[in-house]
């Protein structure tokens, strides 16, 4: 028994040397180690000597994961050594191991110990080995490229081509994120996943891109057809499209190139004050080279309908809007139905779809006073019966009044009694073309606005021939005009009295052919008596 208990008390005593002689062994030992649970900027130096830290730090490496440009990872390794990497002057280092309770090392399993400012790197060292990743090469990198819209492809219009990422570095971003992994000696960053990439700004979904396609397309899309005769004019995508841009995300028509357009059809279809051949009645061609007879286009009125229907994006054929209009196109606008005066012979014709269907002498401007009707080629302004021709030492009632240049027209004159011959030289007219009562009468039936009035010279063709007017055909003119009085109103008193104003001017022998004279003494006493 007294043996079992010594025996107990020795091995008591063993083990307790035993633990004494570790402790002690700990105690030296961490003197020279870093406890457990020590970590210094994220490196753990659990057990290692300062030498063995130090080895450590200069073994480390920070691997990259990298994006190439075809969307592959690729990795770069950065070394301590590259990065600068140390423990500075050895100071904090050797502070961090002599402030350590190594006494309590025992209870250092239990705990943990962390440090940070320990690690220092050399900033110039840093910041070279930052300039030269492959990320920041222009061999390497390749720039992202927003989402933007093709070129414009014929039948096909406007497509949105997709954004392309590339793998350039944002620096700022970049340097923040290695030196963060580096502060935390961190061995692996993977370079998109911590947002270091420069990203496109705009993608293929971004909503403001594809309704820029979608206006632009609409545009494009738009065909209007002008037609002049049997020429075409087709305005489509392939000249449209000349005429777009963007602006602050929105599709944006330049009108100067609408303008510009417009301007283009002017100049090939306008016929106004070209010159023009013309084959006379008398067989011979001549060239028409005075008036304003012809397709005249109204550019400004023109561009602001046009440009509305492209903004629109209204198709369609198109007639351009005119100041003034011809009756066929190309270089004999004048067509086939026109008036034809002969200044020289003192002779005129009218033609209706090619074929001739009156003629008659006239009396045109006088000459020797300077009033000579103008040569070239007009449109008829406009048609009036019953009109009163005011100058400055006259005022001319006439029947039928068709002005064809400013104030020069065609019209009857009850007052002559001959036309035709050499008249005109030395009694014409103060430029108007004086005719028969009944050829006037005639004439007023087969004109309409617009329709050409062509006045020439040629010579060789003058004729001494001329028409007499009789006081029967004078009297025609008051007979007619008796007759559209019709119903006496209050409101007949201006008819009357031109019609008492046309029998004054007539001859005695004219007055006795007033047929209906009676019916009108009648109408002008009824009216009297209202």
């Amino acid at each position: 028994m007294g043996d079992e208990r010594k025996c107990g008390i020795r091995r008591r005593t063993a083990v307790l040397l035993l633990l004494i002689l570790v402790y002690g062994a700990g105690v030296w030992y961490y003197r020279g180690h870093f406890l457990p649970g020590t970590v210094a900027d994220g490196m753990d130096l659990s057990w290692m000597s300062p030498a063995q830290v130090e080895e450590r730090l200069e073994r480390y490496t920070l691997t990259l994961e990298e994006r190439t440009a075809a969307g592959a990872v690729a990795e770069e390794v950065l070394t301590g050594g590259r990065l600068g990497l140390g423990w500075g002057d050895g100071e904090a280092l050797r502070n961090l191991l002599e402030g350590q309770a190594v006494w309590k090392w025992p209870l250092a399993v239990w705990q943990k110990r962390e440090e940070r400012g320990i690690v220092a790197w050399d900033k110039t060292r840093f910041q070279q080995t930052m300039d030269d990743l492959r990320g920041f090469s222009p061999s390497f990198a390749r720039e992202p490229v927003d989402a933007r819209l093709s070129e414009y492809a014929e039948g096909v219009g406007y497509t949105i081509l997709p954004e392309e990422r590339g793998n350039a570095l944002d620096r700022d971003r970049t340097l923040a994120c290695v030196k963060k992994a580096v502060a935390a000696l961190e061995t692996r960053v993977n370079l998109e996943e911590s947002g270091c990439y420069r990203e496109p700004g705009r993608t293929a979904e971004d909503e403001a891109l594809q309704r820029l396609a979608e206006e632009m397309n609409q545009y494009v899309n738009t065909k209007i057809i002008y037609r002049f005769g049997d020429r075409e004019e087709v305005l489509d995508g392939t000249r449209i499209q000349r005429w777009l841009k963007e602006e602050q995300g929105e599709a944006v028509l330049d009108r100067a190139g609408v303008a510009g357009y417009v301007a283009s059809l002017r100049k090939k279809y306008d016929t106004i004050f070209r010159s023009r051949l013309f084959m006379t009645s008398y067989g011979e061609e001549i060239t028409l080279q005075e008036g304003d007879y012809g397709w005249w286009m109204d550019c400004e009125q023109e561009t602001q309908e046009l440009y509305r229907m492209l903004c629109q994006g209204k198709s369609g054929a198109r007639t351009p809007v005119y100041y003034q209009t011809a009756a066929v196109y190309g270089s004999r606008d004048y067509g086939d139905s026109y008036v034809e005066i002969n200044l020289t012979a003192q002779h005129l014709f009218v033609y209706k779809n090619g074929k001739k269907v009156m003629e008659s002498d006239f009396v045109s401007g006088n000459v020797a006073s300077g009033d000579a009707t103008p040569e070239g080629i007009y449109g008829l302004t406009y048609k009036e019966r019953d009109a009163t021709l005011n100058g400055e030492d006259y005022e001319s009632l006439v029947s039928y009044w068709m002005p064809f240049n400013r104030n020069v027209g065609l019209h009857d004159a009850v007052w002559r009694d001959r036309f035709g011959g050499d008249i005109y030289r030395q009694a014409g007219s103060h430029g108007c073309i004086n005719l028969p009562y009944e050829a006037a009468k005639e004439l007023y039936g087969h004109v309409e606005k617009g329709m050409a009035v062509i006045c020439y010279t040629l010579p060789g063709t003058a004729s001494g021939s001329v028409t007499d007017q009789t006081a029967e055909e004078t009297a025609q003119s008051v007979i007619d005009a008796i007759d559209r009085l019709g119903t006496v109103t209050r409101d007949s008193g201006k008819s009357i009295e031109r019609i008492r104003a046309l029998y004054g001017r007539l001859t005695p022998a004219a007055r006795r052919q007033v047929t209906n004279y009676e019916a009108f003494l009648a109408a002008e006493k009824q009216y009297r008596e209202m």
